[in-house]
């Protein structure tokens, strides 16, 4: 007996998605739910089948399918605290915001912990009609999402990935690496020799290809790396970083952070340690947020522009949904701001 099929102008049931992926009604209500102990090979199953028959858990989001929800969804795997704590995002929100708000468009902020619960948020979102389309962040090797969301129908942009020819568009300045040469050029410059560098996950493509522009500008001045530790761009993962560079024996001279408010933590923790900055210990941030020019002293960091990549990714977004917008191309690279945190290196 063949497995039943919704009819054309009717809305299909939970029945009718179970059987067609020969689960029960109730496995249907934990894949969507997350509850239960589903494979993940089951749970795929039954959203796609829900995808494939247009059916959602609830009425309302039924209905938006027929028509835009006006809502488009920011989703960061990112710890909580990290994202409380790291304003790069604040930024980023902000410059979309300034391009969504005006228009009637709101954005769904989701935060996830792993790839798998990322991907299950998509397929969740597309299931329920819930969003008109995604902001993807932090390309990755092997990246999954691009194919994903293109087979769920889903309109994205993917920030700051340096191939802007995949099935979605990249949004944001180019030559990653730029900014990070010049910060190493510019610690060089000021009689620097042992510099580490303090970067974020190493599966980023952001975190590969500003460690290369890091080894590469050393390697041109015939150095290397003082260190090279990757962190979660957590507050801990920071201060453990710098703890451990600066209590090493003959430590480094400088030290090159790949976010602004890790940087931040490690100005506190080299203080705490006795050193002063930058007469001990000069450090270099990346984001030139609005924190950077508040501290003692002030931030020297690489600006790479966030609130209007931001605004700009919002903008190509809205056109790919459909709207009668014109999409803002981004000009320039990231650029070395230099303040006070750095300066001249030791006796």
């Amino acid at each position: 007996m063949s497995a039943p099929t919704a009819r054309p102008g009717r809305r299909p049931t939970i029945k009718e998605v179970a059987a067609s992926a020969g689960v029960s009604t109730a496995a249907v209500s934990q894949a969507f739910n997350h509850k239960g102990r589903l494979s993940e090979e089951t749970r795929r199953r039954i959203l796609d089948t829900a995808v494939r028959l247009g059916w959602s858990p609830n009425a309302p989001a039924a209905a938006l399918r027929s028509s835009r929800t006006r809502t488009l969804a920011l989703v960061v795997r990112r710890p909580t605290d990290v994202l409380g704590a790291d304003p790069h995002f604040s930024e980023l929100i902000t410059g979309m915001e300034a391009e969504l708000a005006p228009r009637g468009y709101g954005l769904l902020l989701h935060l996830v912990a792993g790839v798998h619960e990322e991907n299950a948020v998509y397929e969740r979102f597309a299931a329920e009609g819930r969003v008109d389309g995604a902001v993807l962040t932090d390309a990755r090797t092997d990246d999954t999402r691009p194919a994903l969301l293109a087979r769920l129908g889903l309109p994205a942009v993917m920030l700051g990935a340096p191939d802007r020819t995949g099935p979605v568009p990249s949004v944001g300045l180019g030559h990653q690496d730029a900014g990070v040469t010049e910060a190493v050029r510019h610690l060089i410059g000021l009689g620097h020799r042992r510099i580490a560098y303090v970067a974020g996950p190493a599966e980023l493509q952001h975190t590969r290809l500003r460690r290369a522009g890091f080894e590469s500008a050393l390697r041109a001045a015939g150095l290397r790396p003082f260190a090279v530790l990757h962190t979660d761009f957590s507050q801990g993962a920071a201060v453990a970083a710098t703890e451990a560079l600066v209590d090493a024996a003959d430590r480094p001279t400088a030290i090159v952070y790949a976010n602004d408010s890790m940087a931040v933590c490690g100005m506190g923790t080299a203080q705490r340690r006795g050193l002063g900055v930058p007469a001990d210990l000069s450090v270099v941030g990346y984001d030139n947020l609005p924190l950077g020019r508040w501290l003692h002293p002030r931030l020297t960091t690489v600006d790479q522009r966030v609130q209007q990549v931001g605004a700009a990714a919002a903008r190509l977004l809205l056109a790919r949904c459909g709207e009668d917008v014109a999409e803002e191309v981004l000009e320039g690279r990231p650029r070395l701001v230099a303040r006070e945190s750095s300066g001249p290196a030791p006796r």
